[in-house]
């Protein structure tokens, strides 16, 4: 029996991902390092900032990382009114409350992003768990995210869907136990159902409590992607 969905945030929940290719060009510019956008298609993997800090520049002294991820997201703040909500998120994430599920956010990002994050597109209060990459000691393909994130929604990670737009992301709630959609909001179907996405659909617009339940029970696909 299904009882609750676990979301990702970016590119599952908001479309930041222009936003944060800006923010990490712009970032490493001003320390001299320039970069091509294949190489900047890293950041699409839902790694932790510290990840992604260390693949652009080696290891570095925790001050300087600290620094370093406080300019990145001053930069990205700077543009946080460009970044969107996933089309039709919002009146799937009503409607699965509706039905009775318990709702979870698990994502790679800052706690301090994500809270901002939702405050500010006013999403503060629709999580009953929301783990970010602050709360565990490795970010994804590893599952610990997603574990935490059931164990606070007290549901077992058999009765959880999670929905991902990255194929790291794929593979730790797989890791996790449970079953995934991947939201190829970003073109990426192919990398994720490489990854064990069981199904593909690019944004919420034609997706509905109706089309997960069937997806659940076997009864119909749901890719749209």
């Amino acid at each position: 029996m299904l009882r609750g969905l676990i979301f990702d945030m970016d590119g599952v929940l908001i479309d930041s991902h222009p936003v944060h290719r800006k923010a990490w060009r712009r970032f490493l510019a001003t320390i001299g390092k320039e970069v091509d956008d294949e190489q900047l298609d890293f950041i699409l993997e839902g790694r932790r900032r510290e990840e992604i800090l260390r693949y652009f520049l080696g290891d570095l002294p925790a001050g300087m990382m600290a620094e370093y991820g406080q300019l990145k997201e001053k930069f990205f703040q700077e543009n946080f009114t460009d970044v969107r909500l996933i089309p039709g998120i919002d009146a799937f994430l009503d409607e699965a409350r509706a039905a009775g599920f318990q709702l979870g956010l698990a994502t790679s990002a800052s706690a301090y992003r994500t809270r901002e994050t939702l405050r500010q597109l006013q999403l503060e209060n629709t999580f009953r768990a929301t783990i970010t990459g602050d709360d565990v000691p490795a970010g994804k393909p590893d599952p610990s995210v997603y574990r935490l994130a059931a164990e606070r929604m007290r549901v077992s990670s058999k009765q959880l869907l999670v929905l991902e737009d990255a194929p790291c992301g794929v593979r730790a709630a797989q890791a996790a136990g449970m079953r995934c959609i991947g939201i190829a909001s970003n073109g990426r179907a192919d990398a994720l159902r490489q990854a064990g996405a069981e199904a593909i659909i690019p944004n919420f617009l034609q997706f509905s409590v109706k089309n997960v339940l069937a997806f659940w029970q076997g009864t119909a696909a749901c890719n749209f992607a």
